[in-house]
């Protein structure tokens, strides 16, 4: 138990780190790109990007089958099993690689029909599209001893070797768009840093683990001795395909409904939304493996107490990235982009809306993954349906609200009421009443705060902030008593976020002294 909670939080402060780095880094990278490269470049990568991501979709949740069945070996310190695991990963992750390279070309022989008519020209499209292709299938024949660490509940690791090669990175493209303002150069760059990457991290695994040894030969036969890994992954690829389209598909649907250069500024508030939700990646992914080891314990009790305890905290993180969006993210990108980039209010709500869903369900996800419970393929084919329909009736009229409007009401059901049901009545074995008896003071706080964000938003912030350091200023007043309150309120409310606070007995014991003193 204490080694699983030393590497979560050495994950979250490793994390933490390269991720307030990178925010620095990407609010100013994309200002420099803008302004040296042009919106049409950055929509560009961005389509390009979304394409790429499409592709890897190919990995029909291998790596997540993989990573569950790594969990048991990992905690017996078998060394022969995992080394079966790893090469029949090594095998499956060749085969993916090559598909992606297959299925990229194939694609992009369709360029001419939907990039013509960029003024960038075609050659640099296929570039720059053969440049993030080769990348990513480097990433899968190459770096899939990651899963390995991050299943041994070593992702600091990962985070500080590929965090600080894409900072470097960064930097190096930054001064190169600035001083020479050459796309072709920009792009160039990427790939030799993707594969720096793979031979430093490669070098790293070698030292870490001198007895793992992948075969391909042997991956390929163990394939007919373990049939569950394919049974599981199998499972896994609709929730796979379902979550490439309702998270990770914005900037093509964008633009197919709207244009290539809304792409670009609609891209302004995904970054910030998509650094976001790395945040809470990092704060929370660190835990992935200690859950599937707790899980693997069977101690249900201690379970149901971990489970509240990520729940709380969860909701602590999700109220600090909520409450900052409604309050800032309209101001913010009106000060540092200027208002020519600036969306509609409710496009805005909607984003947050659909961020708070994916982010709140984040616990239920994590525990039935520890579980191994993939097999409601019928809801991932639900959301899936809904999302086409919803988005192809709607997009065309509507534009980037149609497109959000077509995730938040695919999603919405399912995601808050059966996943819970499934995990409860499959996986905890309890009946769905316990867990909303527990998440009904959490959703009702974080409605009562959520308000009093939005009100602050429109009466305050948003008239007086025309600025950035005016915004700044609120930021540094306003939104820290506002947490402090939701913070306080979780922990007077809710038996989880006492678990969490109990693990520092010198503040518990004074918070719980003020709220007895406060009755």
């Amino acid at each position: 138990m204490g080694e699983r909670v030393h590497r979560s939080v050495m994950n979250m402060k490793v994390g933490m780190l390269f991720y307030v780095l990178s925010l620095l880094l990407a609010f100013f990278s994309r200002k420099v790109f803008l302004d040296c490269l042009g919106a049409e470049f950055i929509g560009l990568t961005g389509m390009l990007m979304n394409i790429m991501s499409f592709l890897s979709v190919a990995e029909l949740g291998i790596g997540t089958s993989i990573v569950y069945f790594l969990y048991k070996p990992l905690q017996e310190d078998d060394h022969e099993a995992i080394n079966i695991m790893m090469s029949m990963l090594a095998f499956l992750y060749r085969c993916i690689g090559l598909v992606i390279g297959v299925g990229g070309v194939l694609v992009s022989l369709f360029f001419p029909w939907w990039f013509g008519s960029l003024s960038t020209g075609l050659p640099l499209v296929y570039f720059a599209f053969y440049a993030f292709l080769a990348s990513s299938m480097a990433g899968y024949i190459f770096n899939y001893k990651q899963l390995l660490v991050s299943a041994n509940q070593k992702q600091y690791l990962v985070n500080a070797y590929f965090q600080s090669i894409a900072i470097v990175q960064s930097l190096t493209q930054i001064l190169l768009a600035y001083y020479y303002r050459n796309l072709w150069l920009w792009v160039a760059v990427g790939l030799v840093f993707t594969v720096v990457g793979i031979i430093v991290f490669n070098i790293r695994i070698r030292q870490l683990y001198p007895w793992l040894r992948i075969s391909m030969q042997e991956g390929r036969r163990n394939l007919k001795t373990y049939p569950q890994v394919l049974c599981k992954t199998r499972q896994i690829f609709v929730q796979k395909i379902k979550d490439f389209i309702l998270y990770r598909s914005d900037e093509l649907l964008v633009g197919a409904f709207v244009s290539v250069v809304q792409v670009a500024f609609y891209g302004n508030y995904t970054i910030i939304t998509s650094k976001l939700n790395l945040l809470v990646n990092i704060l929370t992914d660190g835990m992935n493996a200690g859950v599937g080891n707790l899980v693997a314990e069977g101690n249900d009790s201690n379970t149901m107490k971990v489970f509240w305890e990520l729940t709380a905290i969860r909701f602590l993180i999700v109220g600090i990235v909520v409450f900052g969006l409604i309050l800032f993210l309209q101001p913010f990108v009106t000060c540092w982009f200027g208002q020519q980039y600036r969306l509609s209010d409710v496009i805005v709500y909607l984003l947050v809306f659909n961020i708070f869903i994916f982010l709140s369900r984040g616990v239920v996800e994590m525990f039935l993954s520890a579980h191994g419970l993939f097999s409601d393929v019928w809801a991932a084919w639900t959301e899936l349906a809904l999302n086409i329909s919803i988005t192809l009736c709607l997009a065309p009229f509507y534009g980037i609200v149609g497109i959000l409007l077509g995730k938040v009401l695919s999603v919405f059901f399912i995601a808050l009421f059966w996943k819970p049901y499934f995990l409860f009545s499959r996986g905890l074995h309890k009946s769905v009443a316990v867990y909303w008896r527990g998440m009904a003071p959490y959703y009702l706080i974080f409605l009562l705060f959520a308000v009093a964000a939005v009100l602050l938003s429109r009466h305050v912030v948003e008239p007086q902030a025309t600025t950035l350091p005016r915004l700044l200023g609120y930021g540094v007043t306003v939104y820290p008593v506002l947490l402090l309150l939701y913070f306080l309120t979780l922990f007077t409310v809710t038996r989880g976020m006492k678990y969490f606070i109990a693990r520092k007995p010198t503040l518990y014991r004074f918070l719980s002294l003020q709220s007895r003193h406060k009755e």
